[in-house]
């Protein structure tokens, strides 16, 4: 029997989550993405509700819960604001998830429980700056000298990297050469504050004006070689499967931001007149806002199709790409729906419809391309 409804835990998380968003969330954010500040605050009581342990075992802090029930905090967080949902989304897929996975136990002791509750924040550099989408054109080295690794090199575009309570960032680097003669990337934890590793300021950014987002640097970094994450060799295929959950995580996100736009729509046109009439009479902008609906409805449905899937065990990259895929575009283009149907007020930062479409375009390019999803379907498929 096929059923899209939720259990009663995760419907119960869903209505906590939204209580949150949009009475705790919603009344301030415009102002911290105003300033582009940081909302410390926000996120401290997100960690005291447990979001940042959701998908993470008792033992280590967390709420013992399953990644779809991230995937809905992600969706309904987003619903009022992007910033603080990308927040969530990298302290966990892209922070906590590589520890809890592929950490040893003295690796997850030691930091899964500060990163549970948002004491401290974590974060993965992979992009650099020449790279991109090919993220197998890393340049960034470690090199093992005694009982350390030294590394070199430069990642960009990382959240939640420079953040006063940022703890450490895992790194990908080249730390030797294979058989066939590619390169063998690693991943190695680098704790905040280490000597020679440094975190530039804050990036001007067109949306997600209130998250983290910097460019690191390290020259000469020196850390233990325990502090090596997983198989030495292995840092590359770890952060694809990494990608895959993360990718379910986005399209939840995008989802959220696409139902934003309903929300504020619907409100807006039941209130605006024109030409002596509510403009939600108009049968023009009913059609705009039955799309609208289109989009979020079947973009939720593919991503908990790729979450059921990933939480059976069962392959999902083509799943999870279809759903940021088609998720990213259905936020993009509600953004741009939502934008119009409010029309000068929609060029408002006033208005969170001004804000998601700033948000929305991200979505598009951040954890795989839409033109890196349509490869990965292709290759799914069977074409090369």
């Amino acid at each position: 029997m096929i059923n899209f409804t939720l259990g009663e835990e995760h419907e119960a998380l869903r209505k906590t989550v939204q209580e949150f968003a949009r009475e705790e969330v919603a009344p301030v954010i415009g102002d911290f993405y105003e300033r582009e500040e940081f909302p410390y605050e926000i996120v401290a009581k997100m960690g005291h509700m447990g979001l940042f342990g959701l998908p993470i075992s008792e033992e280590y802090g967390g709420m013992g819960g399953d990644y779809f029930a991230l995937c809905i905090a992600l969706e309904e967080l987003a619903r009022v604001d992007s910033s603080v949902a990308i927040t969530l989304e990298a302290g966990v897929s892209l922070g906590a998830m590589p520890l809890y996975r592929y950490g040893t136990e003295e690796q997850k002791q030691t930091w899964l429980p500060k990163l549970t509750n948002a004491e401290q924040l974590g974060a993965f550099g992979l992009t650099e700056p020449g790279g991109g989408s090919d993220a197998g054109a890393t340049r960034t080295t470690a090199r093992l000298d005694g009982d350390e690794w030294v590394i070199n090199g430069s990642k960009a575009f990382i959240t939640n990297s420079g953040t006063d309570i940022t703890g450490l960032v895992t790194v990908t680097a080249v730390t030797g050469v294979k058989d066939n003669g590619r390169k063998e990337i690693s991943a190695i934890i680098v704790p905040s504050g280490t000597p020679g590793f440094t975190v530039s300021k804050k990036y001007s950014k067109v949306g997600w004006n209130a998250s983290d987002t910097r460019e690191l640097a390290f020259a000469d970094v020196r850390v233990p070689k325990e502090n090596l994450l997983g198989e030495q060799g292995r840092g590359y295929a770890q952060f694809l499967s990494t990608l895959d959950e993360g990718r379910v995580a986005i399209a939840a996100l995008s989802v959220g931001l696409a139902q934003g736009c309903i929300d504020e729509s619907l409100r807006y046109v039941g209130e605006r007149e024109a030409f002596g009439r509510k403009i939600g009479e108009y049968q023009a902008i009913q059609f705009k806002l039955a799309d609208m609906e289109l989009r979020a409805h079947t973009a939720r449905l593919a991503y908990y199709a790729a979450a059921a899937k990933m939480l059976r065990g069962e392959p999902f990259k083509k799943e999870a790409a279809i759903a940021k895929l088609h998720a990213s575009n259905a936020a993009m283009d509600n953004a741009r729906d939502a934008t119009q149907i409010f029309g000068g007020y929609g060029f408002m930062n006033e208005f969170p419809v001004g804000r998601f479409y700033r948000d929305a375009k991200i979505l598009e390019i951040g954890e795989g391309t839409s033109e890196v999803q349509r490869m990965l379907i292709a290759r799914e498929l069977g074409l090369k």
